[in-house]
């Protein structure tokens, strides 16, 4: 796997005789009925982590969950903390059992949400636990950088889009309160990079997550060390960025002797995609080119693929993002707040003994509920971190003039639906951007599921949809591992291989008139909240 940096950033490609050798490998899989190597895919969330394997038989991939766990934050006095130590030794955990259940392991790969990081010392010891992007430590920081610096600045030189969550502001948080641990730090790490650094000892920033923390010039294909400087932030902590499917090489003896597991000894570590959206967008089964998709979670991110970053005055006002993604190409798209605000209202609606409703529960529900009652607007500040969700939503809701939801299947119904009226605001805005309309919308993650929010996805956009596969977060880092070892020749080759494999459900679009009036309403409501109406 070769490496090659341009102006527009880093991508990985394969050598041609790389390429030949992977055709090679599937037509004689395909011919022999020859089952491919094993290998796994960490895929963790804000919520869970899984680890899954995935076996290719040169015509379909099939998947083995070897192991599931919860990614709880700890709250420590006023501050809110990822618990990095939990998490690697579920990492272990994981390994452990797909190294019981698996022949051998041919490659270990890791992708993670975005923006969070890690700081080690001179010894590669962890500084501290890494914060969670939802502490209150970057209140009024996005809002004091751009005064300071200009939003114009900011945007021009990273192309990313405004959300205080952004590793930017957490560290200039940390610059503005003079951290020491700024000063004591030697090497900054995201958290899956963290991660491979534990199982591999390489330390390295990969493209797809190094985007996210807008600290990066895409154009430049650098770390935007100007800006950082002008935020008072150091820039002598910061490693090389590696193009998605790097190989970092064999995991580490020490730990393969500590897990005392057979079948490890030829385990490579490949850096997939390692933001969670950059693999699952490697997952989508896309077969034209004019598609969005929507990576659907407890976040939603909706967008494209574009071959370089759309860094314009349009792309500003619309506050869109380019992330990196596979080959040299971005992923042109807009954070939504997502399911978050249906995760917390299941939290706070559990019973005493910490019984939670079952989703299918609370969308059976919202089914049944009148439509098109009260809408909010998904990403208004107030559902960022509230301690209680259903309440402020009611309180969105009095302050817009609108009834509060009667009972939680309106309440489910209300987000449901203002989420769909969100993701037509956010598709037109994208389309505009791209200078062309969209033939289809995939969504792929865990919202796929949810056939109530697929279907209203296509009512609210007219437009189709095809939903799944669920993991494609998963699937998208195992098929960059299987690229880089050969397995299969690229990406194009990969999504066939997912559309022969996973099952994939349609939606069309109807009642659109029905609709196209909420939408309106819809319409009215952000462009109020906008002027300060509201």
């Amino acid at each position: 796997m070769s490496v090659i940096r341009m102006g527009d950033g880093v991508y990985a490609a394969m050598h041609w005789s790389a390429r030949l050798f992977a055709l090679c490998r599937l037509r004689f899989y395909t011919c022999h009925g020859m089952a491919s190597r094993t290998f796994l895919a960490f895929d963790i969330g804000a919520e869970s982590g899984r680890a899954i394997a995935g076996a290719f038989d040169g015509d379909t991939l099939r998947l083995t969950e070897v192991h599931r766990f919860p990614n709880k934050p700890v709250r420590v006095g006023s501050h809110l903390y990822w618990n990095a130590l939990a998490l690697w030794d579920e990492v272990q955990v994981g390994l452990r059992k797909a190294a019981a259940q698996c022949e051998a392991l041919a490659g270990v790969g890791v992708d993670t949400w975005g923006v969070d990081f890690a700081l080690l010392d001179a010894r590669d010891e962890l500084i501290g636990n890494p914060h969670h992007y939802r502490d209150a430590r970057t209140n009024g920081m996005l809002e004091e950088a751009c005064a300071r610096v200009g939003r114009e600045r900011i945007f021009e030189s990273t192309g990313i889009q405004f959300m205080q969550i952004n590793t930017l502001y957490q560290l200039f948080a940390m610059a503005r309160a003079g951290a020491p641990a700024l000063e004591i730090a030697r090497t900054f790490l995201m958290m899956p990079d963290l991660l491979h650094f534990w199982l591999a000892g390489v330390k390295a920033c990969e493209f797809s997550n190094a985007t996210t923390t807008q600290c990066y010039d895409p154009r430049a294909g650098d770390w935007a060390r100007d800006l950082l400087t002008s935020l008072g932030v150091p820039t002598h902590f910061l490693p090389a960025v590696i193009a998605p499917g790097t190989d970092l090489g064999l995991l580490s003896s020490a730990l393969i002797h500590a897990l005392d597991a057979n079948g490890l000894d030829e385990t490579h570590v490949i850096a997939p995609a390692t933001h969670d959206t950059g693999s699952a967008v490697a997952g989508v089964p896309a077969s034209t080119e004019r598609y969005a998709y929507i990576s659907s979670g407890t976040w939603s991110l909706l967008g494209a693929v574009v071959s370089r970053p759309v860094i314009t005055p349009q792309a500003l006002q619309f506050n869109f993002t380019n992330e990196g993604g596979l080959g040299g190409t971005f992923r042109l798209l807009k954070n939504i707040m997502g399911l978050w605000l249906v995760q917390e209202c299941r939290r706070k609606w559990a019973s005493p003994a910490g019984d939670l409703i079952p989703y299918s529960d609370l969308f059976a529900m919202a089914e049944a509920a009148p439509p098109f009652g009260a809408l909010v607007d998904p990403d208004d500040g107030t559902f960022l971190r509230p301690d209680d969700m259903p309440t402020a939503i009611a309180e969105y809701c009095r302050r817009t003039g609108q009834a509060v939801p009667d009972g939680r299947g309106a309440m489910v119904r209300c987000i449901l639906e203002s989420l769909a009226l969100k993701y037509r605001y956010t598709l037109d805005q994208l389309q505009a951007l791209l200078g062309h309309r969209v033939e289809v919308i995939h969504i792929v993650g865990g919202g796929a599921q949810n056939a109530l929010l697929c279907q209203f996805t296509a009512d609210a956009c007219g437009l189709p949809v095809v939903a799944g596969p669920v993991e494609a977060t998963a699937i998208g880092n195992l098929l960059v591992q299987m690229v880089t070892r050969g397995e299969l020749a690229s990406l194009d080759d990969a999504r066939q291989v997912i559309r022969r494999s996973f099952p994939l459900v349609a939606y069309a679009p109807r009642e659109t008139a029905r609709w196209d009036d909420a939408y309106a309403r819809f319409e009215v409501m952000l462009r109020r909240a906008r002027s300060g109406a509201i």
